[in-house]
């Protein structure tokens, strides 16, 4: 997998883009959890085909969508380049990020090699491989404000 980080136009905008969501973020208060997860992932169809356009990119964000509103996820930012996915979303602290990919690789792997009969030449749809990240807006000060306000307690 070629490397992403930071590299070229592409990066700058990732990272301006997380910069201006992280900071604009909230914390989520559940009955016992405070939690603010967010991760970063990118993934490639097989031998880094350009086969992520028109309307299967169109098909592909739709079942990207239903995947994460049906895990109660939240995307922050979808990129599809016709051979690879960015994907910045929000996630909860009851979800292994490398589920994230599994189930949306393999919704999607499924959805439209069903859709579109051109992808089933490939032997799969995606490569085994994955990148992620994760992000937070969390730094060394708030972590003693948290600690010296429990300490209070």
């Amino acid at each position: 997998m070629r490397s992403f980080s930071g590299a070229g136009v592409e990066g700058q905008l990732i990272k301006y883009v997380v910069h201006a969501i992280l900071n604009n973020m909230e914390y989520i208060h559940e009955q016992h959890t405070v939690h603010l997860i967010v991760y970063h992932i990118i993934w490639c169809p097989k031998r880094r085909r350009k086969v992520l356009q028109g309307k299967v990119a169109d098909h592909l964000k739709q079942i990207i969508h239903e995947v994460v509103k049906d895990h109660e996820w939240e995307v922050l930012t979808l990129a599809i380049q016709p051979d690879h996915v960015h994907l910045f979303l929000r996630a909860n602290p009851y979800t292994l990020p490398t589920d994230i990919a599994r189930l949306i690789k393999g919704r999607s792997s499924h959805l439209l090699r069903e859709a579109f009969p051109h992808l089933l030449r490939m032997p799969s749809l995606w490569t085994r491989s994955t990148f992620y990240s994760t992000a937070g807006n969390v730094s060394a000060e708030i972590i003693q404000q948290y600690i010296e306000r429990q300490s209070k307690t």
